[in-house]
């Protein structure tokens, strides 16, 4: 496989390169070269998950790797469902939140760790990312105890929930977190800005785990075509994805998937008040704001940094991006939402309501909605509590941490500080 950086054409690199690497020159984003349909997409409909997710990934990642050598990445990764449960008549949720973290990140975090697992030399790895609650503790989990890897973890303090900073936070061992007295845009700017040290990057093998890592993109393709499978042959006709997007991650691997040959009709990217990108595609203007905190903390980002891969991805494939629906959401329409599902028999949290309230508002008479249930609602279990009113369940993956102490430095918004500690490891 090779990749490309979207910034600096001449900047070739490997998929192994590309994992370890993280962003190219100039924090350039890297971008397959080649991105041939797969022509056998009833065959792979039909196989069980990790069987087709081998399949998808080896046709990516060609014979830089082995499909054994994959088929055991996936096999050690992707131990978990991805189910899809009927919501109305036309509507259908993607839960992907039946991982260790409850978060649809496993799938990305627990894929980048076994495939840096697999094909890493004898040298230290230090990965460095930012999280607005979920990426961390996937990231944390799918990393915990490895030989020659530390993670560090930016977060924003008092932006992410309570149960969120405790899954993550109380590990210890190679995982150190930090709370950011500032928002997330802070944390991944300090990511960045580490990525242009390259007396850090040499002295502590820097690599990121966030959705920039391709890796992580690659291993989000696969529950896309998970979902589908599930599907009737009714509802695979005129199918349209809602993605609740903040780094719009999530939002290029459903377009990859599309771009592989799996024939979903169209996206919905909704957000909350951070619209970035709502207001480019209505405006034409790319303006970022200062980020607000939203009760879909984890979409709480004004600079998504995974945006040029779409706009990459549209000019390659010589797509549209008239095309793209979107919308954002407020609190307040989000909590009324949430209510509605509830009543519908389906309990969500804030990023699912907001992309099942954009999907009912623009979804047409002759088409299937499919949106995409991120985190589970024990994740935000204060906000979700007091708008339903009632208690919900809380899974053991998070019970069992809920009383843990939170091991986590407190940092300024000053990249020296985050320098010194990873120099320090």
């Amino acid at each position: 496989m090779n990749l490309y950086n979207i910034k600096d054409n001449s900047e070739q690199v490997s998929f192994q390169q590309a994992v370890k690497q993280g962003l190219g020159r100039g924090q350039g984003l890297f971008f397959p070269d080649t991105i041939a349909p797969l022509d056998n997409i009833d065959a792979l409909l039909k196989m069980n998950l990790v069987d087709r997710s081998t399949e998808v990934l080896s046709h990516l990642i060609g014979d830089e790797l082995s499909k054994e050598t994959v088929h055991s990445i996936v096999a050690n990764a992707f131990t978990f469902p991805a189910p899809v449960k009927k919501v109305t008549d036309n509507i259908n949720a993607l839960e992907l939140f039946h991982g260790p973290t409850l978060a649809f990140k496993d799938f990305g975090g627990r894929f980048m760790a076994q495939c840096l697992a697999s094909f890493k030399d004898d040298g230290k790895i230090t990965i460095l990312t930012a999280t607005s609650g979920d990426t961390g503790a996937a990231v944390a989990h799918a990393f915990y105890g490895m030989e020659n890897i530390n993670v560090v973890i930016l977060y924003p303090k008092g932006k992410i929930s309570p149960l969120q900073e405790k899954l993550f936070c109380t590990l210890g061992g190679n995982i150190s977190t930090v709370a950011i007295e500032g928002d997330f845009d802070d944390c991944q700017a300090m990511v960045k800005q580490a990525f242009d040290d390259q007396e850090l990057k040499q002295a502590v093998g820097l690599n990121s785990a966030n959705s920039i890592n391709i890796s992580r993109l690659l291993a989000q393709i696969c529950y896309y075509f998970e979902a589908f499978a599930q599907l009737d042959a009714k509802q695979r006709e005129n199918l349209v994805v809602s993605v609740p997007s903040g780094n719009f991650g999530d939002l290029t691997a459903g377009l990859l998937a599309k771009a592989l040959g799996l024939p979903i009709k169209r996206f919905i990217a909704a957000t909350n008040e951070n619209d970035t990108v709502p207001r480019y595609l209505k405006e034409g203007t790319w303006a970022p704001k200062k980020t607000v905190a939203t009760l879909s903390n984890a979409m709480d980002v004004s600079a998504p940094n995974n945006w040029p891969r779409i706009e990459e991805l549209f000019k390659v494939k010589g797509w549209s991006l008239a095309e793209l629906g979107y919308g954002k959401l407020s609190d307040d329409e989000t909590k009324k939402t949430l209510l509605e599902m509830d009543k519908l028999g389906y309990e969500c949290e804030p990023h699912g309501a907001i992309a099942f309230h954009e999907l009912t508002a623009q979804l047409q008479e002759d088409e299937t909605g499919l949106f995409l249930c991120t985190a589970h609602p024990a994740k935000f279990k204060e906000s979700v509590e007091e708008i339903l009113g009632r208690d919900i369940f809380i899974p053991e993956a998070l019970a069992s941490r809920a009383d843990l102490p939170l091991l986590s430095k407190e940092f300024p918004v000053d990249f020296a500080k985050v320098r010194e500690l990873l120099m320090a490891l």
